[in-house]
């Protein structure tokens, strides 16, 4: 009976967390719904039509998968093109809800179902309003099962890097992390190859990876944590510093003295500390730190990094910590309530600095700067107690251990 009312307790949660979340996508002040009906609607109209099609035709700041969901939440009509979506993502998260809370047996699946209702919740309807709202749902069943089946969790997280790349600092743990790394490289390695074909069969072979380009050619977005120097600037009257609308991304910029300097440098530092961050990770694996004790710390340190050290600093990217904590929580229990309490910490933030306020970002106005300057250094923080935590792994780990030995651990630890 203690497992179905916690069982029920939790989808209670879920839908009135959902539901609540809709009506702010719908109905609260800020256009938090935007990017869907704004920008994702027209390109959905623009495939169905048989106009040229981004990602094909043209470059896409998006790869090519993308265009999956966004179809699909046009199968209604362009007239509920929003309610669809908003089904649609609530749809996806209630089956990997289901897949992680299971009977209900689970404690620690318990709670990381709980985080997961709370992390969301804090951060806002933004939770659901972005093509990051479909990837967060296949990574999380991805990692849930990735031990056990490691074929299927790496296609799940090929799948969802062709919506949006940052999966891809999940399948890199886990060919780092796992014994079973060459199923992972494999599996991901052929299905991407099938992507590839299908666009170049289709005549995209000159757009398919034009994400990439777009993504690098990029200026500072506002709330990327580099973008602080400037942003507080701005603040303080620099009149050399400005917050600007960038029409070709439709995005906000900021700039400044020096700008295309850091602009140059930013990809090359995301790639020099992404490896010292996968180096790390190889070192605690390499001694013989487990599985367990190392994917967890690992995917949120990646992930992390890619947000930390990031041109772009979107209020959508919270949602890439999901599946990382509730592994961690999964696998890990109360090991894992540090980074689990200090992403609530940064959901919570970003949840007020956007949609509803967002206007006093763009005005610089100083106590929001201050809100966004404790958010970004959350950042580095957690990822900070990621990097102790991977040390603590490597120094921990006695020797290599036998699979038999990862295997006793995974039953008693993941059951």
């Amino acid at each position: 009976m203690g497992a179905v009312r916690a069982r029920v307790g939790l989808w209670i949660a879920f839908l009135v967390i959902h539901a609540g979340l809709a009506w702010l996508c719908l109905a609260a002040p800020g256009l938090p719904l935007g990017d869907v009906t704004l920008v994702y609607r027209p390109w959905s109209i623009q495939l169905a039509s048989g106009s040229p099609v981004v990602g094909i035709d043209l470059d896409w700041v998006y790869p090519l998968l993308a265009h999956v969901p966004m179809q699909l939440a046009l199968v209604a009509g362009e007239s509920v093109y929003a309610e669809a979506w908003l089904v649609l993502m609530t749809v996806l998260d209630a089956v990997a809800f289901a897949i992680l809370v299971g009977d209900g047996s689970s404690r620690r699946r318990g709670g990381a179902a709980w985080w997961w209702l709370a992390f969301i919740a804090l951060l806002g309807p933004i939770s659901l309003g972005r093509i990051d709202s479909v990837t967060v749902p296949l990574a999380v069943v991805a990692v849930l099962i990735v031990m056990r089946r490691p074929t299927a969790a790496s296609i799940l997280l090929a799948v969802a890097t062709w919506m949006k790349v940052w999966p891809a600092a999940i399948l890199v743990a886990a060919v780092l992390a796992l014994r079973s790394r060459w199923r992972v490289v494999v599996a991901s390695a052929v299905f991407s190859f099938g992507v590839v074909f299908l666009a170049f069969a289709l005549g995209g072979s000159a757009h398919v990876f034009s994400f990439l380009g777009e993504q690098s050619g990029r200026g500072l977005q506002l709330e990327a944590p580099v973008s602080l120097f400037y942003v507080w600037q701005t603040a303080m009257g620099v009149e050399s510093a400005s917050i600007y609308y960038d029409q070709a991304i439709l995005t906000y910029q900021v700039a400044g003295s020096g700008i295309d300097v850091v602009i140059a440098l930013m990809t090359p530092l995301l790639v020099v500390v992404v490896l010292a961050v996968a180096l790390l990770g190889a070192a605690a694996v390499r001694a013989g730190a487990s599985t367990i004790r190392v994917l967890p710390s690992l995917s949120l340190a990646l992930v992390l990094v890619l947000i930390a050290v990031n041109k772009v600093g979107s209020p959508q990217y919270l949602t890439w910590l999901i599946a990382p904590v509730v592994l961690g929580l999964a696998w890990q229990g109360r090991r894992f309530l540090v980074p689990a309490a200090l992403a609530l910490g940064l959901g919570a933030l970003t949840h007020v600095v956007y949609p509803y306020l967002y206007w006093m970002l763009l005005w610089a106005w100083p106590p929001m700067v201050v809100v966004l300057t404790v958010r970004n250094v959350g950042y580095l923080v957690l990822l900070g107690w990621c990097v102790v935590e991977l040390v603590r792994a490597r120094r921990a780990a006695p020797t290599r251990r036998p699979p038999a030995v990862v295997r006793d651990e995974l039953a008693a630890h993941h059951p």
